[in-house]
């Protein structure tokens, strides 16, 4: 086991699918000679070579479209947005070729591609670079999104989707970069799309999160456990596929649920999860499920805004105590 940075998992986790299989490569705005905008790809060039790592204009259209083009005939891309706001410029090449590509040719066509870059809100960066993507592009099918909140996570789920023959979304947030946490050395040590973590076990309430969410959820425990409150915190991490095994057994076994997750509240993968929760576990429900999310409106620069509008602990906690019918 090695202490590494959550950048470090990643760039670790995609240097070791290069080294194995010479058909992965790197591709994205300033991924090569600048080292990745938040120098996730820090010393790739080096060892891999410009026909490994690629820097690509400022064109996400264009290097998304050739990128699915290389996938399709054998090669397997990971394509990096400086955050996955700019890949709406993109999203008509996501949507309709990566996506598709396998159904509409009856399955002749792979497309194993990896798309990945920064999710969600940082610090003041402005509406038009804080939204939280993985809403809109869970929505399609086809498509395959992890949202990792540990640097383990966030290399054993990049090795996978690497190694997936379809496409895979990977949001990361760019507020957890520098978070440290121990990594297995193992190269082959793969963590599974589709299964959620219970990353703290509880008997009162769920507190089902995914990304910088789970630390968030994980604060709001420890104050709980303070009023007496055994909160589960579950870390979701593959948000489609996803496990609701894992979720239903956890509210049979506390009956109350709180999902937290940034983005907004009008629906989203947090109305996916309490529509899934109602269904399958209504009978072991003794309160409605409710959710902790960002504010109904694009965000705010201003600091103390910005702060208003995303979730935070305060949030999570308000939620948790109105499922306990606590004031």
């Amino acid at each position: 086991m090695t202490v590494m940075r959550y950048r470090e998992a990643i760039r670790a986790a995609m240097m070791e699918e290069m080294e194995r299989d010479s058909r992965v490569f790197l591709v994205g705005e300033e991924v090569g000679h600048y080292q990745g905008a938040y120098k996730v790809s820090e010393g790739m060039l080096e060892r891999f070579g410009e026909k490994r790592v690629l820097d690509a204009p400022i064109t996400e259209s264009g290097f998304t479209g050739i990128s699915i083009g290389a996938a399709m005939v054998g090669l397997r891309p990971i394509v990096e947005y400086m955050t996955w706001n700019f890949s709406a410029v993109a999203f008509d090449q996501i949507l309709n070729n990566a996506a598709k590509l396998r159904q509409m040719s009856g399955g002749q066509l792979t497309v194993p591609i990896v798309f990945r870059a920064p999710n969600a809100s940082a610090k003041q960066v402005g509406s038009q670079h804080s939204h939280a993507m993985e809403h809109f592009y869970a929505h399609i099918p086809g498509l395959k999104v992890l949202a990792p909140a540990t640097p383990a996570d966030a290399k054993g789920l990049l090795k996978t989707a690497i190694r997936d023959d379809n496409p895979v979304l990977f949001m990361e947030s760019e507020t957890l970069y520098n978070i440290k946490g121990e990594v297995s050395d193992d190269p082959d040590l793969l963590v599974p799309m589709g299964k959620a973590n219970i990353v703290r076990p509880g008997k009162d309430v769920s507190i089902i999160a995914w990304s910088r969410m789970v630390h968030v959820a994980l604060e709001a425990a420890t104050e709980l456990a303070k009023e007496g409150v055994e909160a589960e915190v579950i870390d979701v991490r593959s948000l489609r596929p996803l496990d609701e095994t894992t979720l239903v057994e956890s509210v049979t076994r506390t009956h109350r649920a709180v999902v937290a997750h940034e983005g907004w509240p009008y629906g989203g993968v947090g109305a996916e999860i309490a529509d899934r929760l109602q269904r399958l576990a209504f009978d072991e429900l003794d309160a409605p499920i409710l959710r902790a999310t960002t504010l109904d409106v694009p965000m705010p620069y201003n600091a103390k805004l910005e702060q208003h509008v995303i979730p935070g602990v305060a949030r999570v906690l308000e939620n948790v105590r109105a499922v306990l019918y606590r004031s």
